[in-house]
């Protein structure tokens, strides 16, 4: 069974409990304004292309049959995206790193394989798979099959998603994944469509099923300025998430620019915020601390 992704991150310590190895898969149905993968939003493969690398040799408009790659008389580069089809017969001409193909398709056999190499550090240090994103429950039947050839070679299982799909898809998934990394955005259902132009109903319905399920649970909170950083969006989330059982943790994640760079690679503008303080953070920590949820600010 075959899955699109657009890159494998051995010795991953972010995404989840130890030393894993993260697979970000392509693809997602949220939008969110300050996304710092945007090169997985999209379901097809894509181009980046780093301006700052390319010389204007040629050797990518010598081999494109589509017509993308343009160059002009003062030795720079147009390369138009409506004609590309994704091929990445630029990408193996270009001698510069000039240019990248994001998203590879990939057999689940062959996922598990890479991520059995490193059996011996999940072992020691309490680690294992994490298939994020994008939104990996779009794929979910490549990732279901994936998790249970892992999980019988004794390998912990998380899946990073904003829960953004039919319940019956994430119920399905359940019995091999030993955690969720749950990504909640905003509690107010008006920003949050603004900003991700979803809404989040489902999201926050499917969050409360998944609170009687037994299956460990990581909230994760970017936390970003004018949008939901406010102690009253902190204090809603705090009340909806006091309940549940399987709650290992809150991560509240502080604003960073990092995708702004790759947005302009891949030919999108992007929005730029404001990263919170220290002392900011500090506060909206203490939202859930008062109702005795562990919290971390990452």
């Amino acid at each position: 069974m075959f899955g699109l992704i657009s890159r494998i991150q051995r010795f991953s310590v972010n995404d989840g409990p130890g030393i894993r190895t993260t697979v970000f898969v392509k693809g997602c149905n949220l939008r969110c304004q300050w996304c710092h993968n945007p090169e997985t939003q999209n379901t097809k493969p894509e181009i980046m292309f780093y301006e700052q690398h390319c010389i204007a040799c040629g050797k990518c408009t010598e081999v494109c049959n589509k017509s993308s790659h343009h160059h002009i008389e003062n030795k720079t580069k147009k390369f138009n995206r409506n004609h590309c089809d994704g091929s990445g017969k630029c990408v193996d001409a270009c001698l510069h790193g000039a240019l990248e193909l994001i998203g590879k398709s990939m057999d689940s056999d062959e996922i598990v394989d890479i991520v059995s190499k490193d059996l011996k550090y999940y072992k020691n240090s309490g680690g294992g798979l994490t298939i994020s994103g994008g939104e990996p429950l779009l794929q979910k039947d490549w990732v279901k099959d994936i998790f249970t050839k892992t999980k019988q070679k004794g390998i912990h299982n998380a899946l990073d998603t904003a829960f953004n799909v039919n319940w019956d898809e994430i119920k399905d998934i359940l019995p091999v994944t030993d955690l969720v990394l749950l990504d909640l955005k905003s509690m107010d259902d008006k920003v949050h469509q603004h900003y991700t132009t979803v809404s989040n109903t489902q999201i926050l319905e499917n969050a409360q099923k998944l609170s009687r399920e037994d299956v460990d649970i990581i909230v994760r909170i970017p936390v970003i300025v004018g949008v939901n950083d406010t102690l009253i969006n902190m204090k809603r989330a705090a009340d909806f998430l006091k309940d549940f059982k399987r709650l290992i943790q809150v991560e509240l994640l502080p604003y960073h620019s990092f995708g702004t760079e790759k947005s302009k690679c891949l030919g999108r503008e992007s929005r730029v915020f404001e990263t919170p303080t220290k002392e900011q953070m500090m506060a909206l920590k203490e939202c859930f601390i008062e109702k005795n949820i562990k919290t971390l600010v990452m």
